[in-house]
């Protein structure tokens, strides 16, 4: 795998990320129970996240050890197999304490966007 797929692989893993946190400002927790299409899309977001983690070379992934790939991948496996038994808050928490964290690590990963 080369750099560049990499690098997308980020772009991916960061436009998703932002998506979910872009969805969750301004809500509360009981959202997510009252609100299907919002947990449907971000159980969504965060699968995607977790499988361009998954597709990220290993050596990038020792070249950035400080990120959560292990955890982050499986997430992605938990939702995608455990679809029926989705813990929200468990979800919630991720969506606020852990993906902050994750936004501004990729970000670190990718090259300026220029400003608009």
């Amino acid at each position: 795998m080369s750099r560049h797929d990499d690098l997308v692989r980020f772009r991916h893993i960061l436009d998703h990320a932002r998506e979910a946190a872009a969805l969750v400002r301004n809500k509360r927790r009981d959202d997510l129970d009252s609100d299907r299409v919002l947990s449907l899309a971000l159980v969504r977001l965060l699968e995607i996240v977790g499988e361009a983690a998954n597709r990220v070379s290993e050596d990038e992934r020792a070249r950035h050890a400080d990120i959560a790939w292990a955890q982050i991948v499986s997430l992605r496996n938990r939702l995608v197999h455990g679809y029926d038994s989705v813990d929200m808050d468990i979800l919630w928490r991720i969506l606020h304490d852990d993906l902050p964290l994750l936004i501004a690590q990729v970000e670190k990963l990718l090259p300026r966007e220029p400003e608009r």
